[in-house]
């Protein structure tokens, strides 16, 4: 197939392109070309690239017809945060035979009330991108439905990998998490450290938009999670972490007003988006209509980015990894 890939330097480009390269499949990535992806390959000197300001051409009106002006046979939109936009490609392309794969997210959905959370139980998301992903995924599913553009959206959750800081322990960036970790220091855990995170290997979630596109039939109208096949409580994410440092995790679980005094307002902000969530995700539909089945759990996602961060120096650990 000739497949468009919008956005396609970042965390899941970067897996992604090569894989489709290697597939077999003629790869047209669309790109600011502010940057290159996180890991370079031989695939992407067999790439056709195109050099476009999505936001300025969403403004002009003109993006969509340059993506169909591409020809393409799929479309896979990594960058998609508005339903405008999203609204604008799908209008662009319809009367098309493409087939448009959206990039969501898990925060398409709210605060866990069932779990694992399914397609069909998830709650109400809350938050403007939150809202807008959930509102892109309803669209794309009735554009589909309605006998338009054949459509997919796929919904990752914390995408982790080598090249780039994972959502750490405390469901937020502070490097001071790891640093703390690896000395044996007292870690301030807020709530009751039972809270969950859904974190997702960016090689898997590449894997999900491969299979997408590859099994069209079984893809079109539906939405899928996309998660590791584990995930992990925020204190088993810091006694883990620690372990991987030769270190038992001390923590101190604090409450939140505590914990927003002591903690920098972003990464305080950061912690509770990710906690107050507390998500679990059943990743059944996209293992048995796609075929779908991540290579990493959870806890070798995080090892894999932890590591990675360790080898280049991008973050202070009093000791050296064990594992």
């Amino acid at each position: 197939m000739r497949i468009v890939v919008i956005g396609a330097t970042g965390h899941i480009g970067t897996f992604l392109v090569p894989r489709l390269v290697r597939a077999g499949h003629d790869v047209v990535t669309v790109t600011r070309g502010t940057r290159t992806a996180y890991a370079d390959s031989p695939e992407w000197q067999q790439v056709e690239r195109v050099t476009a300001d999505r936001e300025q051409e969403d403004r002009d009106g003109t993006f969509g017809a340059r993506i169909v002006g591409l020809r393409p046979d799929a479309v896979i939109d990594l960058v998609c945060f508005t339903l405008s936009s999203a609204e604008a490609l799908v209008t662009a392309l319809r009367g098309t035979d493409a087939h448009l794969v959206h990039c969501g997210s898990i925060w398409r959905v709210g605060v866990s009330h069932v779990l694992p959370i399914t397609e069909a139980n998830a709650t109400p998301s809350f938050g403007d991108y939150g809202v807008q992903k959930d509102a892109i995924a309803r669209m794309l599913k009735e554009e589909t439905a309605s006998g338009g553009l054949v459509t997919t959206s796929l919904h990752p959750g914390h995408i982790s990998g080598p090249g780039w800081p994972p959502i750490g322990p405390l469901g937020n960036l502070d490097p001071s998490v790891w640093t703390k970790l690896s000395a044996g220091e007292v870690l301030e855990v807020p709530g009751l450290g039972a809270e969950t995170m859904a974190h997702v290997h960016a090689d898997d979630v590449a894997q999900a938009f491969q299979l997408a596109v590859e099994h069209r039939d079984a893809a079109a109208g539906e939405d899928f999670f996309t998660t590791a096949p584990t995930a992990l409580t925020a204190r088993g994410y810091a006694h883990l972490a620690a372990s991987w440092f030769g270190q038992e995790a001390r923590l101190d679980s604090v409450s939140w007003d505590r914990f927003r005094e002591t903690t920098p307002p972003e990464h305080a902000g950061a912690s509770w988006e990710h906690l107050s969530r507390s998500q679990v995700f059943s990743i059944e539909k996209p293992r048995r209509l796609l075929g779908y089945e991540p290579a990493y759990t959870a806890e070798e996602t995080v090892l894999d980015a932890v590591r990675w961060l360790v080898s280049h120096g991008e973050v202070e650990v009093a000791r050296p990894l064990v594992v």
